[in-house]
């Protein structure tokens, strides 16, 4: 044989090779999210750069918008296979395990999106809620948090005081009972409610989303008040895995997808400290006030989610295990005290 034709022998078993390498492994991956919307531009950022830092060996098929599944069938049909991962939140999950609200929806807790993270990577978080997830067939890879959200209001709420008797749109949940405590009148409604109830004076206000995604679907249309910096819900949208599926990856790409994860929660909290901070320039030019809670009333609010942290501590020993480290690093951090 000559060795024009060794080498174009062994180009084609490399190019065989490579070709098999790009098809290694096809993630199926839902958002609720959709791709319009930045939080699904950032999840796109994140199919990109798995795909890139892997060389094409890991291939990523994002469904968005809840495409496949609704979100809160979205954990189920990852761990009965129907699609390998889930990238919504944990807090939809409550109905299984009360614990799963402390890595969804702490309520009340820290102050900012690396707070919260540091949790999961430097406060033990990882650990025990991976144990959660464990026992459910997934496995938690991480967390984006996009920040702080606000509340919307036709009236002042300058501080706990003017929660009395405020009629407002909340999700279920844990939200509702620390509200209730405060002397507000949650309603829980559909998001898409939220604009003819607040017309109507239903509701006077609505627990939605951070200042810049309140005001980029027309909230303040409708009202002229809102808290920021916020202080009460910050979400985290998670990750997770089929456990199988993700046992079966090599080392490799397993670390390619961590990372790129990690980017993604530092690229969410990035981007959006800087919207809400646009937002908030604007709105307050538009003639919308803004209150920024004090130090003391934010703690009132704080006591009173602990008093329902409590209560869901006994729920479950998994929510109990879960509440104990969030107050053991809270007070670590001295946004509580002991």
């Amino acid at each position: 044989m000559t060795l024009s034709r060794i080498l174009g022998s062994t180009a084609l078993v490399l190019l065989a090779a490579g070709a098999a390498q790009a098809q290694e492994v096809t993630l199926r991956i839902q958002t609720h999210y959709n791709p319009e919307q930045t939080s699904g531009k950032l999840a796109t950022e994140f199919v990109e750069d798995v795909e890139t830092m892997s060389g094409g060996a890991i291939d990523i098929e994002m469904f968005y918008a809840s495409s496949v599944v609704a979100t809160v069938e979205t954990f189920d049909a990852a761990a009965n296979g129907i699609i390998d991962c889930d990238m919504t939140g944990g807090a939809y999950q409550t109905g299984k395990n009360a614990a799963f609200q402390f890595v969804g929806d702490i309520m009340g807790g820290y102050d900012t999106p690396y707070q919260q993270l540091s949790w999961l990577y430097y406060g033990g978080g990882m650990e025990q809620a991976q144990e959660l997830y464990n026992q459910f067939g997934m496995q938690l890879i991480g967390w984006w948090v996009y920040g702080q959200e606000s509340l919307v209001s036709s009236t002042p709420i300058t501080g706990p005081e003017d929660l009395k008797d405020w009629k407002f749109r909340s999700p279920p949940g844990m939200e509702t009972e620390i509200f209730a405590n405060l002397g507000a009148s949650p309603i829980v409604m559909d998001f898409t409610e939220v604009f003819t109830a607040m017309e109507t004076g239903i509701i006077e206000g609505t627990d939605y989303s951070g200042l810049a995604n309140d005001e980029s679907i027309g909230l303040f249309d409708l009202a002229q008040h809102a808290t920021y910096p916020g202080f009460h819900s910050m979400p985290s949208d998670h990750l997770a895995c089929n456990k199988a599926v993700w046992d079966g990856l090599s080392d490799q790409h397993r670390a390619i997808i961590e990372v790129a994860m990690e980017k993604l929660a530092l690229r969410s909290s990035l981007f959006f400290e800087k919207a809400n901070a646009e937002a908030s320039a604007r709105l307050t030019e538009a003639g919308v006030t803004l209150h920024d809670w004090s130090a003391e009333d934010r703690a009132t609010f704080r006591q009173a989610a602990q008093a329902a942290w409590d209560v869901w501590a006994e729920k479950s020993p998994e929510a109990k295990s879960l509440v104990e480290s969030h107050k053991a690093y809270l007070t670590q951090l001295g946004l509580i005290a002991e």
